[in-house]
């Protein structure tokens, strides 16, 4: 009696465990969910039906409980080494390829990608982006040379202006001229006439003279103010890699192949390793991705071409802006998901960043750092904090 108790009581225990598990995605956190796929799953997953490297997650739920769930995330070489019919075909379907175990992803953690795939599937699709051009567009000119482009303008004006009064006397004179008996000039000959005789008017020579200079003296700072700036800049890489395929089409994540966007002062190149966790069995045979296989048999790294540069003279941080800024690629770099031949969309200028911080407010939503600042901040301002008010346009910012 005591056996069968204790075999019941056993049971009652598993089945319970089983409930915990099943429950899951019911009360997970999509957002903690989110950050969770998108640097560990996106590269290989999609939360759709699409299939990437791996299966679409779509339903998964409906396909497995989520104790088989959590078994297999945490271990999927034990799964299909135990003969689990499901993860066998899983793994013969998608050409023998290893899913990367994540030990560490407790209940917790399963409930919130859970919940956010869960998300992700019953929100509405996303309207259109705007056009390529309208990133392009979005790019403002904040260096000098505005206050020239005004001047010019205005003397445009004015020279027009005298051009049409000067033609108006013109007129008049030869009228008068005519009514007196003097033989008539055609319009053509009396401004012949008339230009020979302002061409040697000292004023006006000297006018010409003046905006002469203005105009040389504006291409100049224009040109000066050019320089070091490389918006547009698309060179040719040593591997045709198109970032609309691999971050567009495939939803891969930037920090799965730029390793520090999120975590450190830069971004990163990736390394011949990170291509190979997917080309190893992808497309081995492309002409493209054989260079990569040429590169690691020579021992030698990729020379990818820096698209992005700032000066050395500019300290810039990515975790600073993309972790506790909570920024996204797009507002630097531009629509990179769309981009076959990456580019430099903005013009990453001092005034470019200067008129960044002083539109962008302080992202300081959960972040305890900032809860004395925003109560001495709401004390002399209604307005929300922006960067410029933490010290943004300090020049020891950036420049230290």
């Amino acid at each position: 009696m005591i056996n069968n108790i204790s075999k019941k009581l056993l049971s009652f225990i598993i089945v319970l465990s089983s409930f915990q598990l099943s429950v899951i995605a019911q009360d997970g956190d999509a957002a903690a969910g989110e950050t969770l796929f998108k640097n560990n799953c996106a590269q290989c997953h999609a939360t759709d039906a699409s299939v990437i490297v791996g299966p679409g997650m779509a339903g998964i739920e409906d396909r497995r409980d989520a104790a088989w769930i959590k078994k297999w995330v945490n271990n999927p070489a034990a799964v299909i080494a135990s003969g689990d019919k499901y993860a066998v075909e899983l793994y013969e379907k998608f050409n023998k390829t290893q899913m990367t175990a994540f030990p560490a992803f407790g209940e917790a953690e399963i409930k919130n990608i859970l919940a956010y795939i869960k998300q992700a599937n019953s929100a509405p699709a996303p309207t259109a982006a705007p056009a390529d051009g309208a990133a392009a567009a979005q790019a403002q000119d904040t260096g000098g040379g505005q206050f020239f482009n005004i001047v010019l303008v205005v003397l445009l004006v004015i020279m027009g202006m005298v051009l049409v009064a000067l033609l108006a006397v013109l007129n008049l004179l030869t009228k008068l001229s005519t009514a007196d008996g003097e033989e008539y000039k055609s319009p053509m000959d009396a401004l012949k006439a008339n230009l020979k005789g302002l061409a040697a008017d000292k004023t006006i020579r000297t006018a010409a003279v003046w905006l002469f200079i203005i105009l040389a003296t504006k291409a100049s700072l224009d040109g000066m103010f050019k320089i070091g700036v490389h918006q547009g800049y698309a060179p040719e890489q040593p591997i045709k890699f198109s970032h609309k395929l691999h971050a567009g089409d495939m939803q891969i994540n930037c920090a799965y192949c730029h390793t520090g966007v999120y975590k450190g002062k830069q971004s990163g190149i990736p390394s011949s390793s990170i291509c190979m966790n997917c080309h190893n069995t992808i497309k081995k045979e492309s002409p493209e991705i054989q260079k990569i296989y040429a590169a690691i048999e020579k021992n030698q790294p990729i020379e990818w071409v820096r698209v992005h540069n700032l000066p050395d003279l500019a300290y810039f941080n990515h975790s600073q802006h993309t972790t506790v800024g909570g920024l996204d690629c797009a507002n630097c770099h531009g629509d990179i998901q769309k981009m076959e031949v990456v580019e430099q969309r903005s013009t990453l200028t001092m005034g470019w960043c200067i008129d960044c911080h002083r539109k962008t407010d302080v992202n300081s939503k959960g972040n305890a750092y900032y809860d004395a600042l925003l109560t001495a901040h709401k004390s002399t301002s209604k307005e929300t904090m922006k960067v410029e008010d933490n010290g943004g346009l300090e020049c020891a910012k950036c420049h230290y």
